[in-house]
């Protein structure tokens, strides 16, 4: 097959790629790097630029014969969709309309998309099903809940088979620690934690510490990037072998507290790692984990890396690779 990874140069398009190289498929990049680096891919065709741009998606469509499309293109950031909402109107569904647009073109029929657990919003279910109710409590989860709509119309107008994939905390690197998070502005824990064991930064905030939980932090659930990539591929073969479109939740089924994410980061650095309790963030539920049961049955996908020190420590690799990310 040859898969159109759009966004293919970030953190888990990346993955997705090297993954894709590895099974022999043929793959093409497209990446306008404003988050991704070159340096995260290698021996794939790369377009430099925009799913918004028709020019680059013309010839990305004329002069490859793309049999689907795996996206990841988005912004992604909750607190800058607050701000800056046109924004992720523009970049999000703009970007998807035209690349669904290119695909009703060229008669491309499978597309997998990464969506987001940020759909449910602050749900009062702690293990959350595909059934559970979404309530997006941010433009970033709102453009990614009407993506999924939107995809859901244009199967129904034009033939095509999609899969939302809603991840649950992605983390973790490469095995081989040449690939892994490497980004301007970090807000996720593991890196966050291990950027201070690395010296990057003073200390690491606990926001909260009397939550109903068995430590008194929230708990979340954390699932490695090399397994969001594999349910990825296997969610093509899905659609292609049953003719179905589908939703399904990416997570370990089980959850982890912040304490012990900076408990696990000092057994596997050996560094002290400074926390301090701050006051709680508003909105923060006490414990949001994944339901990935439909995923498992449907998908045959069934996540390998799921004890949290193997995750941190594969994370640490890489840090240790490229201290000051892929710039460094």
């Amino acid at each position: 097959m040859t898969i159109l990874v759009t966004g293919g140069a970030g953190y888990i398009g990346s993955h997705m790629v090297k993954l894709l190289q590895e099974q022999n498929e043929e793959v093409i990049v497209i990446d306008n790097l404003s988050t991704g680096s070159a340096k995260s891919i290698s021996e794939a065709k790369l377009y430099i630029g925009d799913i918004r741009d028709k020019e680059i998606m013309t010839n990305i469509f004329t002069e490859n014969k793309i049999d689907a499309v795996i996206h990841f293109a988005a912004d992604s950031r909750v607190a800058e969709s607050v701000a800056n909402p046109l924004k992720y109107y523009n970049n999000n569904l703009h970007g998807t309309a035209t690349l669904l647009e290119f695909m009703v073109k060229y008669g491309v029929k499978y597309i997998v998309f990464s969506s987001t657990a940020a759909v449910y919003g602050n749900s009062e279910t702690n293990i959350i099903t595909e059934e559970t109710k979404t309530n997006p409590e941010s433009p970033y989860g709102e453009t990614k809940l009407a993506i999924e709509q939107m995809m859901e119309w244009v199967s129904s107008a034009h033939g095509i088979y999609y899969t939302a994939l809603r991840y649950f905390n992605a983390c973790g690197a490469h095995e081989s620690g040449l690939i892994g998070e490497s980004r301007n502005h970090e807000t996720h824990l593991i890196p966050l934690v291990l950027q201070v064991a690395l010296g990057k930064r003073k200390k690491i905030n606990i926001y909260g510490d009397d939550y109903a939980t068995k430590d008194g932090t929230c708990i979340r659930d954390y699932i490695h990037v090399t397994d969001l990539a594999n349910a990825h591929i296997k969610a093509v073969k899905w659609m292609k072998k049953y003719k179905k479109s589908g939703i399904f939740n990416l997570g370990n089924g089980k959850g982890f507290s912040v304490q012990e994410i900076v408990d696990y980061a000092r057994k596997v650095t050996k560094k002290p790692i400074l926390a301090e309790v701050d006051s709680r963030r508003a909105g923060d539920p006490d414990k949001l984990v994944a339901s990935n049961q439909l995923a498992k049955e449907e998908l045959k996908w069934v996540p390998k890396i799921t004890k949290i020190d193997d995750i941190i420590k594969s994370a640490w690799k890489f840090m240790n690779n490229f201290p000051d990310g892929y710039g460094g």
